[in-house]
């Protein structure tokens, strides 16, 4: 199934594991997903001690930064995020972090 985390505690590991040398964490793939026009990726990546989590084109493109600072919530918000985030860009067909502002302005 697409969107699927792999092992729990290989990205919880992977995750929460810092070294105090390195401000910036090993990147990690959690979940991928197709729309009709590419094959996109979440990433996890820690940064100074963030959590950020981006959506990235595997066929280049534009990447977009989806959250940062789930740290704080544990590892099932992080889950949670992940599997809501994948549902909603399927749905739609395109990133989830997209607004569509014609929708908006079309509102009364």
């Amino acid at each position: 199934m697409a969107g699927v985390l792999t092992t729990h505690q290989q990205k919880e590991d992977t995750m929460t594991a810092t070294s105090p040398s390195r401000s910036v964490g090993e990147r990690v793939e959690l979940a991928r997903y197709t729309t009709t026009t590419s094959e996109r990726i979440l990433h996890g990546q820690r940064i100074n001690g963030v959590v950020r989590i981006t959506d990235t084109p595997t066929n280049g493109g534009r990447t977009f930064l989806v959250e940062r600072g789930l740290e704080q919530d544990g590892y099932a918000a992080l889950q949670a995020l992940v599997n809501d985030y994948i549902t909603q860009s399927q749905r739609r067909d395109e990133p989830a972090i997209l607004v569509n502002l014609e929708h908006l302005t079309d509102q009364p």
